[in-house]
């Protein structure tokens, strides 16, 4: 007895020192934590849990090893540059996570993927690390939707009515997705849900209780970016026109266009938005800057080239550019982008952007596609391309708690 009594009360230091020599999550990590309520304890359920966010990597190993992911920690711009032999190192995790399998991850938010099931049409929200699971309402119920037959269905787009491949539609129909919050089993009349969805890019909302998609009251389309900030929510179209959305309404959300102009940006250059809320109650607008690089006669995936990165300070109306983000990182992609403190991460330096591939028009239906993703510093528009040599069924995404 006093043999497992030493061994249960382990220090958690040392605990934390095995966990660095693991590489699987269930056969490893879930099973160390499963050993005695003391080590279960001790160990959070997300490995590391204060190093997030987590790099989730859908590349699916194929044969026997279909279902098996990885996830990996933040990594610094100091390192090296990550290739596919890099997937062993430490801090890179292997989840077993079914629901990827051949489907199209949407959204990210408070630790919970949100994943389109192309062929069934619905949309799950999955924590790949508790395998936790809440169902939005499916793809049939989005405003633009008419009827779904079999192999063929119905939708509006662009004014008109057309039949289109439900599986193509499917994979086509959800842009992004965000939630305000963790779902709970209980009534949860806070929670929402909002897509960016369509030929048109327009913008649904979900509440409890709702059997299906519903419309923004304002109509507003060509939707680039979305978040939740302050009991509101915050929109930008390609343009760089914003929109403001209150939430409080039992009804749904009340919106309204943002007076301040949209910020200038590279005309030469293919441009994509994403919005960001602060600590100190301001509003960031990310411009990133891409184009088509050509390898011999053909194009290739998208590339980023830079940032430009403008500020609307509370109860203003004017975008203004900073060049230096102090000890912030900024986080962006399918993820609900953030905003995060670098000295909340080992070995991690402020004034950067980590960026992930969410053009996903631009390979809307192409599973194995090599994406766009990795470190930009600000101070310097350098750059450090993560996973240069990979090819994902669909994009990488941030998981953040």
């Amino acid at each position: 007895m006093g043999e497992v009594d030493r061994w249960s009360n382990i220090h958690q230091d040392l605990l934390y020192e095995i966990t660095k020599r693991f590489h699987s999550y269930e056969n490893d990590y879930l099973q160390l934590r499963l050993v005695c309520k003391q080590w279960n304890l001790k160990l959070p359920k997300i490995p590391n849990g204060n190093k997030v966010p987590w790099l989730l990597l859908p590349i699916g190993g194929g044969g026997e090893e279909e279902d098996i992911y990885h996830i990996m920690q933040l990594p610094t711009i100091d390192e090296q540059i990550l290739d596919t032999g890099g997937l062993e190192e430490e801090g890179i995790y292997h989840l077993i996570l079914p629901e990827l399998q051949d489907n199209k991850i949407c959204g990210s938010c408070h630790g919970w993927v949100i994943i389109v099931m192309v062929h069934e049409g619905t949309i799950k929200m999955l924590n790949p690390f508790t395998k936790v699971h809440f169902e939005l309402p499916p793809i049939s119920t989005l405003p633009n939707v008419i009827d779904i037959n079999g192999d063929e269905c119905t939708i509006y787009f662009g004014g008109r009515i057309v039949t289109r491949n439900t599986i193509l539609m499917h994979k086509t129909q959800i842009w992004k997705a965000i939630i305000n919050s963790t779902p709970s089993n209980d009534n949860n009349n806070d929670f929402i849900a909002v897509v960016i969805y369509g030929c048109l890019s327009s913008l649904a909302f979900y509440k409890p209780n709702d059997k299906r998609w519903l419309r923004f009251p304002l109509r507003c389309t060509n939707i680039c970016d979305v978040i939740f900030f302050q009991e509101k929510i915050y929109a930008v179209d390609y343009e760089g026109q914003l929109y403001e959305f209150d939430t409080k309404n039992k009804s749904g959300p009340v919106g309204r266009i943002f007076e301040a102009t949209p910020p200038p940006w590279d005309v030469v250059l293919r441009k994509f938005y994403y919005l960001i809320g602060c600590d100190n109650g301001s509003l960031l607008m990310l411009i990133r800057h891409i184009r088509r690089p050509y390898i011999g006669n053909k194009k290739c995936s998208v590339e980023t080239v830079k940032f430009y990165v403008y500020e609307l300070k509370k109860n203003e109306k004017v975008w203004s550019r900073i060049y230096d983000l102090g000890n912030y990182i900024l986080v962006i992609g399918l993820n609900s982008s953030v905003q995060m403190l670098s000295s909340n991460f080992s070995n991690c330096k402020g004034n950067q952007i980590y960026f992930t591939d969410s053009m996903c028009k631009e390979h809307p239906s192409n599973f194995a596609s090599r994406h766009d993703l990795g470190i930009f510093n600000l101070e310097d528009g350098s750059f450090k391309r993560l996973l240069t040599d990979v090819n994902f069924f669909c994009s990488p995404v941030w998981v953040l708690s």
